[in-house]
């Protein structure tokens, strides 16, 4: 049985095989990857490989796509963080049927694709600090813009180095 890609997926792939670029996602753990994530997610690092330049960063998975325990006889589904996916149980509810008296079945997560994370990178320069602040809705005051501002600048000076502004054109047409 073949699975056909969407035109999203094949248009990552077709990137990658123009440009010669390698892809790798390796599972790293399962927990919180943003400042203010309320549930765990599967968190990858992710390599992208053209020649001699690479660059590898943390990748955290939509939480649709990241695993979870399953109630073996109700059919219920929990988060790692210990809300749920349906039901109302808390991890209490988890810690007892992992002492035994239930088991939990942990089903794994989908890894994520070269769409998922292509889609995800700075493509842009994202200019001064005020502009990006302006563009994105922060406040200049907030420690927390700064923070993310320092992060995607890193981003795309990464990006920049790994493909020539052709490639990024090419990059910014994947949506």
């Amino acid at each position: 049985m073949t699975q056909t890609l969407s035109t999203y997926e094949q248009q990552a792939i077709d990137f990658l095989a123009a440009t010669n670029t390698e892809f790798l996602a390796t599972f790293k753990k399962n927990g919180k990857h943003f400042d203010d994530d309320k549930d765990f997610r599967d968190i990858y690092k992710v390599t992208l490989k053209k020649g001699s330049r690479s660059y590898s960063f943390d990748f955290g998975q939509s939480i649709m796509n990241s695993q979870y325990y399953q109630d073996t006889i109700q059919e219920r589904t929990y988060t790692l963080s210990g809300g749920c996916r349906t039901g109302n149980y808390t991890i209490n509810a988890i810690e007892k049927y992992q002492s035994g008296s239930r088991p939990l079945k942990l089903v794994k997560g989908l890894p994520p694709t070269a769409y998922d994370v292509l889609t995800c990178l700075t493509k842009y320069d994202p200019g001064t600090f005020e502009d990006f602040c302006s563009n994105y809705g922060y406040d200049t005051d907030s420690r927390k813009a700064e923070k993310i501002y320092k992060e995607v600048c890193d981003e795309w000076l990464n990006v920049a180095k790994l493909f020539t502004d052709a490639e990024i054109e090419q990059l910014q047409e994947i949506q």
